[in-house]
């Protein structure tokens, strides 16, 4: 019957009802439906310091406004860039920057902070005279207007002071304490002062109120923290110690998009990084590519930074280090890539199928979470590493991983993906560019599975510009069950398995779809398939 259908299912509109029907019925006592890829696009607030990676990350982040709720775009200090009050305060936290390279030039009014800071500004300024030419591809782009409208300055005064309400850290508390459904996820790239605060303000005004145990709950039901490492201090000094059980992601095996990608890059992944493809994909690419920097391109973030010598081409370190800077990175070609380093707080909120958001463990774009710390957070200690960190939390806290089932190096895709939506910024007809195929999966995308079962998935898979394409199913380490599977036809849209008989009643196993087109850029989508074991 099944088959009947299957080989009429490409002819007759009916017959694909019937087939799916089918499918449903005979699979309805094992499957449960979730919402998994059309479910609400993740809410999500930056805060950022001006830092060159953070300027780079926040251009790539915009481009994928399309995918997100932003409800914050906030500038923030950290122990590398704070403005200073404007009255002559001067400032001096021992093991900084600049006293462990020995500046001589601190305490300081300022450090690495120009007047009139606005580089998030001027990238959604950017956003706006590209936003018409985005709408042709994606319908979803946010208006420049609602955009500028959630751009505040947080506690940028000093690095680690939280002691004062700004505009940026009552955007946070407001947005924490709003009753819109759903996560809140919050980023840091530079320092969390601006959170801290946020969260002190919500902990003065509760703390000693009956409704203060409801107040807590909710938090800690709601926020997500996505830390680019202790960059002031707050984290390990305020949050973990008084919001113990908010729960922060730190992403490992993240595709490497920081300072030097391209030294420790794969022969793949290092093509996407020199000067001939940043300068063709890139940086040539309208107003948005014009503030995205490179090395040698002959800008400063701050006149007279003695840590910043990317914008000078052509010097060896030594040669810089006599010129009066401070070289923590051996100089790169001109016009190469120079870092992303805050990408993996955000790319797992993409809407490319991963549902890679949904929980740290699923991991995407941005790497995964090989431990959740909502109970244990004094696991969290700035510096170190998130295999560290794990050793530090009980066995049955880690996830299962198996060395057999890698975690895939998704670098090449994303950046691709980058690449494209870049061409859509300066692209006003929708054929002159490409775009990602369309997944439909032909069942639910949450399954209830038994040992010993046999499964077969179908799904169908069509591209928007006419393009060819592949596909390739694949297990991802996030599962916890703790070895591969074994899947057939893995490179067609129709994929069997047999549910191994040793797993365990609520044990799980994670498929992707991964199809590719052959445009230019070659585009990748997916889909993700949660199978959960459950015992006869």
């Amino acid at each position: 019957m099944k088959l009947f259908f299957k080989v009429f299912s490409s002819k007759n509109r009916f017959y694909i009802f019937i087939y799916r029907l089918t499918f449903l019925l005979i699979a309805m006592p094992y499957c449960l439906a979730q919402p998994g890829s059309g479910s609400p696009r993740p809410r999500i607030i930056i805060t950022a310091d001006p830092e060159l990676d953070d300027n780079n990350s926040m251009i790539r982040f915009i481009l994928y406004s399309s995918d997100l709720r932003i409800e914050g775009l906030i500038y923030a200090s950290s122990q590398f860039h704070w403005s200073g009050d404007g009255k002559g305060t001067k400032w001096f936290v021992p093991g900084r920057e600049y006293d462990r390279f020995n500046m001589g030039i601190c305490p300081c009014e300022s450090y690495r902070w120009a007047k009139g800071e606005h580089f998030i500004h001027d990238i959604v300024d950017a956003y706006g005279k590209s936003y018409h030419n985005l709408k042709v591809h994606n319908k979803n782009y946010p208006t420049p207007e609602y955009l500028k409208s959630k751009i505040k300055f947080g506690n940028i005064a000093f690095d680690g002071d939280y002691s004062k309400d700004t505009p940026g850290s009552e955007l946070i508390k407001a947005t924490i304490l709003d009753n819109q459904p759903g996560k809140l996820f919050i980023t840091s790239w530079g320092g969390a002062s601006t959170i801290a605060r946020a969260l002190k303000s919500i902990q003065d005004q509760y703390e000693f109120t009956e409704n203060w145990k409801v107040i807590q709950d909710k938090i800690n039901r709601k926020v997500v923290l996505l830390p680019s490492g202790d960059q002031d201090g707050t984290f390990y000094g305020y949050i973990r110690h008084n919001w113990p059980n908010i729960e922060y992601r730190i992403f490992q095996d993240s595709p490497s998009y920081g300072y030097g990608a391209q030294v420790r890059a794969n022969e793949t992944n290092k093509a996407l990084l020199t000067p001939a493809y940043m300068t063709e994909h890139i940086v040539s690419k309208g107003p948005l590519g014009h503030l995205y920097r490179v090395w040698g391109d002959g800008k400063q973030m701050v006149q007279g930074d003695k840590v910043d010598y990317f914008g000078l081409s052509g010097y060896s370190s030594e040669e810089l280090k006599k010129m009066g800077y401070f070289v923590w990175m051996p100089p790169q070609e001109k016009g190469s890539w120079l870092g992303e380093g805050d990408n993996a707080t955000y790319m797992n909120m993409l809407g490319n199928g991963l549902r890679a958001f949904e929980k740290g463990n699923f991991g995407g774009w941005g790497g995964w979470v090989s431990f959740h710390s909502t109970e244990n957070s004094s696991a969290f200690i700035s510096g170190a590493t998130a295999e560290q960190m794990a050793d530090m939390l009980t066995s049955n806290q880690k996830i299962n991983k198996d060395d057999s089932i890698p975690f895939p190096d998704f670098f090449a895709e994303a950046q691709k993906s980058f690449v494209a939506r870049l061409k859509w910024s300066v692209t006003s007809k929708y054929s002159e560019a490409n775009h990602e195929p369309i997944i439909t999966l032909e069942f639910p995308d949450n399954m209830l599975v038994h040992p010993g079962q046999k499964i077969k998935l179908y799904a169908n898979v069509t591209d928007p510009d006419g393009n060819s394409f592949t596909i390739k199913w694949f297990q991802l380490p996030a599962g916890t069950y703790p070895k591969a599977i074994d899947l057939n036809n893995d490179t067609s849209n129709s994929v069997s398995c047999m549910i191994p008989k040793d797993a365990k009643s609520g044990q799980t196993i994670h498929l992707i779809l991964k199809a590719t087109d052959d445009g230019s850029p070659a585009l990748t989508s997916y889909q993700r398939i949660i199978m959960e074991v459950r015992s006869r």
